[in-house]
């Protein structure tokens, strides 16, 4: 039987990408790798990528040396696939490798993975290349240091700046006394580093004017008890490690991950002049960065996912956003987003939506407010949530109905 071969192409990790640089190989011509399997690193506007096989096969052909910046949907390399496992799932006419947010196939459910499958992603994400930000990255270009053989120093074994300074030091044969980084090239570092913020303000900028311009965004906010969640919160970590803690973040993703299979008309995209049904639930969280701007990375399948292993997915997706090590899937496949502002002391916050999404859920902080029960006024612990949706999918009853379910879930938390 013939194989039949796909081009792998630079992929489309967001409505606001464009190009891509290939900055590392993680696969050789003559290579199995299965679906899911990390093969490339692809640097853009946000961090470096983990770019995934969407196919199992045999790497025939690699076209595009590291370090080469290309336009999304270039090609980057063949792959010959196997017959027994994607004979059956394939066209005729094999199409590119790419995959998006636009892409017209629907998502497939898979089963939720369990703590130990969370666990494992995580590291083989750590161990297939250095954990490094994307100005480590650069500044290791430009000393011409090679990451793989340096020892990281931060979280999770995270290369840093200084761990760069050591390896330089080491490299040249000076002496601990002598200063490995210049004046030069801390200013060329800064100003990498300012580029990096600019293009991905820009790139940011971009895909919020697009949604404001063509989404007609509704509003609502309901200001939610969270006396008893708290409560429940408390009860369940007492005698936790507090590494083992559940934080009021994931029981708000668990809630709503349990509610979206009965408002389903906030869960998925639009595209092509119509709505098109998730058929999976992946809460994209988006998470500040340290050096500024923002990643959108999914937790997938969380209505599979029981609390504490939403907390560890949490966790997990927090720590690669923040250290340059995502997985191409995790920012392509939410199929509706949260933000959590409540950190920072706001009361509220109303997303944007991201396209081709049509919902986004916002959380203030938890804050001390009085409420009438029993005709008693009563100091409860509240918090405002708000939903940003698309008119042309949903009406503001479906979303006032969502927010005050969210509400009484949260009543409840025992039963999640």
């Amino acid at each position: 039987m013939t194989r039949q071969t796909f081009d792998i192409v630079m992929p489309a990790l967001g409505a606001d990408m464009r190009d891509g640089m290939l900055t590392e190989w993680l696969v050789a011509e003559g290579d199995h790798v299965n679906k899911g399997d990390s093969i490339a690193v692809i640097e853009t506007n946000k961090g470096a990528i983990e770019m995934e096989s969407y196919h199992t096969g045999t790497i025939s052909r690699l076209l595009v040396q590291p370090m080469s910046t290309l336009p999304v949907g270039s090609i980057l390399a063949n792959i010959d696939l196997d017959a027994e496992t994607d004979a059956g799932t394939i066209s005729e006419t094999p199409a590119p490798e790419q995959p998006s947010p636009q892409r017209q196939d629907k998502p497939q459910a898979a089963p939720a993975p369990a703590p130990d499958e969370i666990k494992a992603a995580s590291a083989r994400a750590h161990a297939i290349t250095p954990l490094a930000s994307p100005v480590v990255r650069a500044m290791a270009r430009q000393q011409q240091l090679n990451l793989q053989g340096i020892t990281g120093s931060g979280p999770f074994g995270a290369i840093l700046l200084r761990d760069l300074n050591k390896a330089h030091q080491t490299q040249q044969g000076s002496d601990a006394e002598t200063p490995a980084i210049s004046p030069t090239t801390r200013t060329t570092d800064a100003d990498a580093n300012r580029r990096n913020q600019a293009a991905m303000r820009a790139a940011i900028g971009a895909a919020m004017e697009k949604s404001k311009r063509e989404i007609p965004h509704y509003y609502l906010s309901h200001d939610v008890d969270l006396s008893a969640a708290q409560q429940w919160l408390s009860d369940q970590n007492a005698g936790r490690d507090p590494e083992d803690r559940l934080l009021l973040p994931a029981l708000l993703i668990k809630t709503v991950a349990t509610l979206l299979p009965h408002f389903p008309t906030l869960n998925g995209f639009y595209q092509n002049g119509s709505f098109e049904q998730a058929q999976a639930i992946h809460i994209g969280m988006v998470i500040s960065l340290r050096e500024g701007g923002l990643m959108v990375p999914a937790i997938h399948h969380a209505d599979q996912l029981s609390l504490d292993d939403t907390m560890l997915a949490l966790r997990d997706i927090s720590l690669r956003s923040r250290t340059g090590r995502l997985r191409s899937s995790e920012l392509t496949d939410a199929t509706i987003t949260m933000t959590n502002i409540g950190d920072r002391g706001c009361d509220s916050v109303f997303g944007v939506i991201y396209p081709p999404q049509v919902a986004i859920l916002g959380f203030g902080r938890l804050r001390q407010s009085p409420q009438v029960k029993n005709n008693q006024i009563e100091i409860c612990d509240t918090l405002t949530a708000s939903l940003s949706a698309d008119h042309r999918v949903s009406d503001g009853i479906i979303g006032a109905k969502f927010l005050y379910a969210l509400s009484q879930q949260l009543q409840q938390p025992e039963q999640l």
